[in-house]
């Protein structure tokens, strides 16, 4: 049985109710220390930091998800695309293509709240 973590009603806005951070509001915004980003809800590895760019959005930024980590879904609004953790569904984010901020043309645009760090140095 997949093990979850307890939410506060904050995380659970955005991770189970599909909401969204405020831009320029996230804790790991700013954040380009060496390590891995897991789902906040159960753990799961998503992205590695060398993924991740400054797309100067409000928002963390990643070219490229651990591959087989993120699960990508028509989002209702009809335009975009909706990012989810493939292990438990949370709600991550939205994927954006062609905008040209690094080679791979791919921006996963990710609610802080939706993560955990792990520095690299903690991990075993």
């Amino acid at each position: 049985m997949l093990k979850l973590n307890k939410l506060t009603a904050e995380e659970e806005k955005v991770i189970v109710h599909k909401g969204t951070e405020a831009p320029f509001s996230g804790e790991y915004e700013n954040n380009f220390d060496e390590g891995t980003y897991v789902c906040r809800r159960c753990g799961a590895e998503l992205y590695r930091s060398e993924s991740k760019f400054d797309a100067h959005c409000g928002w963390p930024s990643f070219d490229q998800e651990i591959k087989g980590a993120v699960k990508k879904l028509p989002d209702p609004d009809g335009v975009r695309i909706e990012i989810e953790c493939a292990r438990c569904g949370a709600h991550l984010g939205h994927i954006f293509y062609g905008e040209g901020f690094t080679e791979k043309n791919t921006r996963h645009c990710v609610n802080s709240i939706s993560l955990k760090f792990i520095p690299k140095k903690s991990e075993k």
